[in-house]
């Protein structure tokens, strides 16, 4: 098998859905422009190019919202199943692992093994920060884009309301706005419900083949993945 072919098999879930993501994000700009052009025509305005689309508010407090809201997913998931668990769902620890676990478990400073990540052996602030980091890092991702949505979002309402004849916000006050929290809350209760439905139907439904569900044939209340 060839480097390249090896390569995309290696990667091919990564690259796959960032193809997808691209894919869709030049579709959300395509129809985007063209919602916003035909409510320009309906106005007696003229259409606005697709960069100027694309660098508009309108734009970034859409693809901000829902960036927020997916990482939020993911931020949640990866601290709650710490310590929260759902028996017979392989999204689950299994009940005597709940919490932090031993060193051991985690093969941290002298468990580690020779092929383990350097901050995983060294100890001290290294390991503390590396052994948090997947959360860390989803919960730094949600709290930008979600200052991201709120930025582009009063420049997007200030818009509307001065083409309305009415009085712009200030950030502040747009914090505290119903729009700002209905975008917001919208996209949190989608998310909150599907992380509840994948924990409960996997407890009971499989998909052979997938690393998110037991063996086809694993006893429903058996938390472990092995049945």
């Amino acid at each position: 098998m060839s480097t390249l072919r090896t390569h995309l098999r290696n990667n091919g879930l990564s690259l796959a859905f960032g193809a997808l993501f691209l894919l869709s994000l030049a579709g959300q700009a395509w129809s985007g422009l063209t919602d916003v052009n035909n409510q320009q025509l309906a106005h007696g305005t003229p259409p606005v190019g697709l960069l100027d689309y694309l660098t508009s508010s309108s734009f970034a407090v859409d693809v901000a919202e829902n960036w927020q809201s997916e990482y939020l997913q993911f931020f949640l998931y990866v601290f709650a199943t710490v310590w929260l668990v759902q028996r017979g769902s392989p999204e689950s620890k299994p009940t005597h692992k709940i919490g932090l676990e031993t060193d051991h478990d985690q093969l941290l400073g002298r468990h580690a093994r020779n092929a383990s990540p350097r901050w995983a052996k060294t100890g001290g602030w290294r390991t503390a920060v590396f052994a948090r980091s997947l959360g860390l890092v989803m919960a730094t991702i949600f709290l930008l884009s979600w200052l991201a949505q709120s930025i582009a979002g009063v420049s997007a309402y200030n818009a509307e309301q001065l083409s309305d004849f009415g009085d712009p916000l200030t950030w502040g006050e747009y914090l505290l706005s119903a729009d700002f929290w209905n975008r917001t809350l919208q996209n949190w209760q989608s998310e909150f419900l599907a992380i509840g439905c994948m924990a409960i139907f996997s407890v009971y439904l499989r998909q052979r083949g997938s690393p998110e569900s037991k063996p086809v044939g694993a006893q429903h209340h058996l938390t472990d993945e092995t049945g």
